[in-house]
């Protein structure tokens, strides 16, 4: 996608690496596949196990791998097709200075239906796991488990010998860290913003995700495996154009209407907050998408998705969108279940704050909530017997999500013994940091004095 011309923000940069989009797949039966295109489904032998990254070994199983796979994800990563027996097997070798090298070259089977096949893959899949190229290691962790791509790239400054300094490198990862976190909380729930909700699971469903840094430090690629990882790299597929689009829609016309409409497409303050970090001090940013070419592409996306581009002039629009999300996204009505962990009031009588470890009714960790001097009572009475209680009230966008206004109908829930012999083990283990946290103002009960 073309990028608008502005001036950088901050210092010179330098051109984004060149991507390697992949084309639709084409029918069967189907020789081994130039650059760039996809290999198709497979049923030759058993698909790649699934499972978490730590359920694969170092290298992959040669009787699993696809030919087809492996030859277009070489293409993928910039690897050359230099020839080899028509029909039989094709020569590869690495990009870069070793690309002419004899003895990092690659020959790849064209099938499985030889009786050398799965030799040559072993001898191959041994070739790449001692290659030196970077993009070697990327090739077998697309082998190990079938993964779709996230690139960034930032144009920045080069630092000593072409590197980049280490806060730029760092700012690289929060920004990957907090756009993938946007995408798998928008598979959640679509919001402006989202604040504390769902996002202990939306983090826990990008614990299978690792990552690699590109050469220099200017660029990094996160690999979803399929399974787990497809819904966030499919939103954030739609996300990132709706985002672009908005964007675009802006800067054009002054209106911020687009930004409303590109909330259902999974753009959110965390969203925008991502790009901006992505793209502060540089000359421009991107991301690409690539699909796992032992799975193809999702329904709905682009075979070969175009990279989306972000430059210094897009940040006033995406810090207002934003902005706007954060004001505009209204407070939730619940009822919910929670412990009590902490109590704190100005004086021995009166209403007080008390806060919940929630259980249930609310995709958040904890909730602060003002009660009143009954209400503050019964969840004291509640936290000394290990009982969790129940409120309802009004999560507020302020904040986070993560406070509980207009409480009512406080009342401790009856829960079964197990539950309750963990409530008091932890309430045990707790106290004496509950008791050194009750400064002046805070309860160690439901009655005592400010300490």
């Amino acid at each position: 996608m073309h990028r608008p011309t502005d001036e950088p923000e901050n210092g010179a940069g330098h051109g984004s690496a060149p991507m390697h989009p992949l084309s639709h797949p084409r029918p069967r039966p189907q020789p081994h596949p130039a650059p760039g295109e996809f290999p198709g489904h497979w049923t030759g032998v058993p698909a790649a196990p699934a499972g978490p990254w730590a359920d694969a070994g170092e290298t992959p199983d040669p009787g699993r791998v696809d030919p087809r796979v492996l030859g277009a994800l070489l293409a993928r990563h910039g690897w050359r097709r230099r020839g080899g027996a028509t029909g039989r097997y094709s020569r590869w070798s690495p990009p870069g200075p070793e690309a002419g090298s004899r003895h990092t070259s690659l020959l790849v089977p064209e099938s499985r239906a030889f009786p050398d096949s799965e030799d040559l893959l072993g001898e191959a899949l041994t070739a790449l796991a001692r290659c030196p190229a970077p993009s070697a290691r990327e090739v077998l962790t697309g082998l190990t488990v079938p993964s779709d791509e996230i690139r960034w790239w930032r144009d920045v400054p080069p630092g000593p010998a072409g590197a980049v300094p280490w806060p730029v490198q760092e700012q690289l990862r929060t920004a990957a860290r907090g756009v993938l976190l946007a995408g798998a909380l928008a598979v959640r729930g679509r919001a402006g913003y989202h604040g504390a909700r769902n996002r202990r699971r939306a983090q826990a469903s990008l614990d299978s995700v690792v990552v690699g840094a590109a050469p220099g430090g200017r660029g990094l690629t996160a690999f979803l495996p399929v399974g787990p990882g497809r819904p966030v790299a499919v939103r954030l597929y739609h996300a990132l154009y709706a985002a672009r689009e908005a964007v675009d829609y802006q800067r054009a016309t002054g209106g911020m209407d687009a930004f409303d409409t590109a909330v259902e497409a999974g753009v959110s303050r965390e969203l925008t907050e991502a790009l901006v970090a992505l793209v502060r001090g540089t000359e421009g940013a991107g991301i690409a998408l690539e699909w796992s070419p032992a799975a193809g592409p999702p329904e709905g996306c682009a075979a070969r998705p175009e990279p989306v581009e972000f430059s210094p002039g897009d940040l006033p629009a995406l810090r207002a969108a934003g902005a706007r999300y954060l004001t505009g996204e209204p407070s939730v009505p619940v009822r919910i279940t929670g412990a009590v962990v902490r109590m704190r009031r100005s004086g021995p009588r009166g209403g007080g704050t008390v806060r919940l470890r929630v259980l249930a009714g609310a995709e958040v960790g904890h909730v602060r909530v003002g009660l009143d001097e009954e209400a503050y009572r019964t969840a004291g009475h509640a936290h000394l017997v290990g009982l969790p209680i129940r409120v309802v009230g009004r999560l507020e966008s302020r904040g986070g999500f993560r406070r509980l206004t207009d409480a009512v109908d406080v009342v401790p829930v009856q829960v079964d013994e197990a539950v309750r012999d963990r409530l008091m083990k932890s309430l045990q283990e707790d106290l004496e940091l509950f008791e050194e946290a009750c400064g002046p103002g805070e309860d160690r009960g439901p009655d005592a004095a400010p300490g």
